[in-house]
């Protein structure tokens, strides 16, 4: 396979309504983990997330699945974890903060879906510069045979249908919408593609704070779609009071990246229970995580 590793992700800037004209393809946006499944020429089973970090041990329920696919395969897509009949984003982070020993007993417990929206390569070739229709009809007759956990997302070229699903979906856990070109490449690392998301905030879950834990500066988040720590803004004066009623105890140490600050330790939290806090991004160059309040 000529992808090498890690795979740099296609990425997607922020709209505020669907594109005019056609030639588009809408998909949902999935409230989950980014992550690339790689089955390669050796057979070797690799589910890398959206950082880089090979996290298959996270995952033994998808990287036995993703065993039957065809040498020479590579996917993006989304892990989820559903629970009464919707997404259940602090599942996903348990799922993928597991050690191996804890891994086996989630599979079971908290089972994960696999919602592949690219084919990066089949049988060996690079497809990624293929126009985006090719590759999702390739994506498509991939599946097909398997079904879940690994399935394609659904895709629409019809606007309309697309304006159905963004009215509809939100209460089965999905944020919006994913726009791409019908004659775009996949461009891993750029903002080739289009979210439109029903609203700015959205959950996190906390994975550590900066500061005093009773009273602590900031928030180190784990944000849908990839488990790569991120430091929030500074907290406001009454977040910062209910983070003291609402943290458990550190369990030791990390380090993360604060924009404009760089490298912080921070004091990491217990896997479980699961903190959950609603997040607002700014659309700035450096965008920031402002934590809104605890759930």
């Amino acid at each position: 396979m000529k992808l090498s590793m890690p795979v740099r992700v296609a990425l997607a800037e922020g709209v505020t309504a669907l594109p005019d004209g056609g030639g588009w393809a809408y998909e949902p946006k999935f409230d989950g983990h980014r992550l690339v499944v790689l089955r390669d020429e050796r057979g070797r089973v690799v589910l890398q997330a959206r950082s880089g970090r090979t996290v298959t041990t996270a995952f033994p329920d998808l990287a036995e699945a993703a065993a039957r696919l065809p040498e020479g395969t590579a996917l993006d897509g989304e892990v989820v974890v559903w629970s009464g009949g919707r997404i259940d984003f602090a599942a996903v982070q348990q799922r993928a903060a597991a050690t191996r020993a804890r891994a086996a007993v989630l599979a079971r417990t908290l089972p994960a879906s696999y919602a592949a929206f690219d084919l990066l390569a089949e049988a060996g070739e690079d497809c990624r510069r293929l126009p985006y229709e090719e590759r999702r009809a390739r994506l498509v007759r991939l599946l097909a045979p398997w079904g879940p956990p690994l399935q394609a997302v659904p895709s629409t070229t019809d606007r309309d249908t697309a304006l159905t699903w963004y009215d509809t979906l939100p209460a089965t856990g999905i944020e919006g919408l994913v726009i791409k070109r019908l004659d775009g490449a996949y461009r891993g690392g750029t903002r080739a593609w289009l979210k439109l998301r029903h609203s700015d905030t959205r959950d996190a879950v906390v994975v550590g704070c900066t500061g005093n834990p009773a009273r602590p500066q900031a928030l180190v988040l784990a944000l849908p779609g990839d488990g790569t720590p991120v430091v929030s803004s500074p907290l406001s004066p009454a977040v910062r009071s209910a983070a003291a009623r609402a943290l458990p105890d550190p369990v030791g140490e990390g380090v993360a990246t604060a924009i404009g600050i760089g490298d912080l330790t921070y004091a990491a939290l217990p896997a479980e229970p699961v903190v959950l806090v609603e997040v607002r991004q700014n659309t700035t160059r450096h965008a920031t995580a402002v934590v809104v309040r605890f759930r």
